[in-house]
């Protein structure tokens, strides 16, 4: 019986989508899927229905490298509102306490967001995709269950207080991955004595990509133009593989050092950087992929197109 034949078109590259309200990243990601006629599409970390702003979408073979955003720093812009606590920690939830803010003042929010800068634990909450025994949290919060969470770790790099305007607040987030920037909402206002949640979020920005410096693309340009012009002229939306990897230092190899490299050998380059990741090319310049530095010296594949 032969290979079962791929539908759709070998379309590469990476889409800047600036997710719209109201749907899920998964849903966002299949309709972009058929707007382009690709054979193979993937996300790089899921933003909540309630969420708006960057989703990055890898296309064919970028796919094989998602993880390298995933595992990205993340920037957000969010809109807390004190006072109210919910379940979920955001406006989807049912309000379940309440606290005046009469007390709370400009100077007291930016002394309690200090203390969530740098190196800090998180609990994950239960409206999450984190799996206990096998089951995500949400679906055991939906049936009313709280089990016990193990803190993580993670890096809040910059904190700014954007605009105070009782009953909220509004933040710039700079974070490592798996921050939780409900969680983050929910425990300053904790701190602050009045409770809070996320009352809106937008990601403003994934590892290299930043708004304002790099343009993402709408939902309803990609319908349009597809519309108009065809599935092909979308091509023209992706970013290559390499803007993703703009940070690492290029490594060009010869003929023999590619070869082995291929089959998964390291290999020694002269002159290649000391330690870290690197973007690898051959005598062409064609890229390769992604290599590692080893402690002596080598150029090992990490990840290969």
């Amino acid at each position: 019986m032969g290979r079962r034949r791929r539908r759709g078109r070998e379309v590469n590259g990476i889409l800047l989508l600036d997710k719209p309200l109201g749907i899920s990243s998964n849903h966002a990601l299949q309709r972009i899927k058929r707007l382009f006629d690709a054979q193979k599409a993937g996300h790089t970390g899921s933003l909540d229905p309630l969420a708006t702003g960057l989703l990055p979408l890898c296309l064919g073979y970028t796919t094989k490298f998602s993880a390298f955003l995933l595992d990205a720093d993340k920037h957000y812009r969010v809109r807390v509102r004190l006072g109210e606590t919910t379940e979920t920690a955001d406006a989807e939830g049912e309000v379940i306490a309440t606290a005046p803010v009469d007390d709370v003042t400009e100077a007291r929010v930016r002394t309690v967001m200090e203390g969530f800068v740098g190196l800090i634990e998180q609990l994950p909450p239960m409206y999450s995709a984190v799996k206990h025994e096998g089951q995500r949290l949400y679906k055991l919060a939906r049936e009313g269950k709280e089990v016990e969470r193990t803190p993580r770790a993670i890096h809040i790099h910059s904190l700014e207080l954007v605009e105070f305007a009782l009953p909220e607040i509004e933040l710039d987030v700079h974070c490592s991955k798996g921050t939780y920037v409900r969680t983050l909402a929910e425990d300053i206002g904790k701190q602050l004595g009045c409770g809070g949640h996320v009352a809106a979020l937008r990601r403003t920005g994934v590892g290299p990509y930043l708004e304002g410096e790099t343009a993402f693309v709408t939902l309803a340009e990609i319908e349009a133009q597809a519309e108009e012009q065809g599935a092909e002229s979308l091509d023209a939306r992706l970013l290559p593989l390499e803007s993703t990897l703009g940070h690492c230092p290029a490594v060009r190899l010869s003929a023999n050092s590619a070869f082995y490299l291929g089959q998964g050998q390291p290999v020694l380059v002269p002159q290649a950087p000391t330690e870290g990741l690197v973007r690898l090319y051959d005598v062409s310049d064609h890229f390769l992929g992604v290599g590692e530095i080893l402690d002596d010296g080598r150029v090992q594949p990490k990840r290969l197109i």
